[in-house]
């Protein structure tokens, strides 16, 4: 079923039926009334049998409306053929601009001033589309430069955990203490290499697949006291504390399990974004028409221009690669696409060194 705006004629279709009517109607009643003027000036004088015109204009008199009616059906394929040949020129005109839509180039696109509606969009569609494409570049660029990056840290704490095992094979006879100090590094360089394949395996199922929810009735509350327990030791081990206050006996219709990736990744970024020694405010509410989950946290302030950008693919708020900050850039992202599936939406704000990102869900 179509729309109603699609039924509505544009303003250039109106003008050009009006036109095209105006150029048909005009000609033919100007010819009508050219041949009832013509017959009535002819009945002011006796026009005679012998007469060489009276042939011409009896045949005119009897003929008169045949006349007429040829003579508008000549107007009306002249003014048609006329109408339907500037129709195609326009319509020449538009194919050809549209062949510019996707060039590199900063000249506009130019049209003839009857169709400057045409060129108007079409213009508005070019820009829109060289906007997406420098968008889909830079974030081909961005992935494929935490690809290397990735692929690049990968050798760093596999050279750990195979030096340091080489070490414990050659020399049995270590002592307890240096051989219990090689095992937990090497165990800590074999997490880091976990976190790194994880982030691989998060690039491939972002670009390859579509996110799709599994639905069922849950007590978020519950889910999210579990999730900030299962931080406890990330926050002592970062010398944070957490506030929480959540509301209780909360049910929500969601994925639970993808929701909570989006709180994981959320206190995640506020560890990895907080002072040592500060504290953490984990807060839900709820209402009867939606859920609304906050964290805030004392860390550097985000400049506005990261902070518009934070949910993008790819994108990294610290540039450098580090352990603790340096992941694929991917989190908020998949968070904002798993809140958008889910009808609700996530933010983020920073300032005086707070950094506080807040989720509302609506309660289907």
């Amino acid at each position: 079923m179509k729309s109603k705006s699609s039924n509505k004629l544009s303003a250039f279709a109106r003008r050009y039926i009006l036109q095209y009517l105006f150029a048909l109607i005009i000609p033919v009643v100007a010819a009508t009334g050219l041949a009832l003027l013509a017959d009535w000036l002819a009945g002011f004088r006796i026009w005679y049998y012998h007469e060489k015109s009276y042939k011409i204009l009896h045949w005119f008199k009897e003929n008169i409306f045949v006349i007429i009616l040829l003579a508008a059906v000549i107007i009306g394929v002249f003014v048609t053929v006329v109408f339907m040949r500037r129709l195609l020129r326009y319509l020449d005109d538009v194919i050809n601009a549209s062949k510019g839509l996707m060039e590199p180039s900063d000249a506009p696109i130019e049209l003839p001033p009857d169709i400057a509606e045409a060129q108007l969009e079409l213009n508005l569609v070019r820009e829109n589309a060289l906007r997406n494409a420098a968008l889909a570049r830079e974030a081909e660029q961005r992935k494929n430069d935490m690809i290397v990056y990735l692929a690049h840290d990968l050798k760093t704490p596999l050279t750990s955990v195979i030096g340091y095992l080489t070490l414990l094979r050659d020399e049995p006879d270590i002592p307890a203490e240096s051989r219990e100090k090689y095992t937990s590094v090497a165990l800590e360089r074999s997490q880091r290499l976990e976190e790194l394949i994880n982030e691989f395996f998060d690039i491939t199922r972002f670009s390859l697949t579509t996110l799709t929810l599994d639905t069922r009735r849950i007590d978020l509350s519950l889910l999210l006291n579990q999730t900030i327990s299962e931080f406890s030791p990330i926050f002592a081990e970062n010398f944070l504390t957490a506030n929480v206050d959540i509301q209780s006996n909360v049910y929500l219709v969601c994925d639970p399990d993808k929701l909570e990736r989006v709180f994981d990744n959320i206190l995640k970024n506020a560890v990895n974004y907080s002072y040592e020694n500060s504290e953490i405010e984990f807060a839900m509410t709820a209402d009867d028409s939606a859920v609304t989950v906050t964290c805030k946290n004392r860390g550097r302030t985000i400049p506005k221009e990261k902070l518009d950008r934070i949910f993008e693919q790819f994108f990294r708020v610290d540039t450098a690669r580090q352990s603790k900050t340096g992941g694929a850039g991917l989190g908020l992202a998949i968070a904002k696409e798993i809140v958008t599936l889910h009808g609700g939406a996530i933010s983020a704000a920073s300032d005086d060194e707070v950094i506080e990102f807040t989720v509302v869900i609506p309660r289907k």
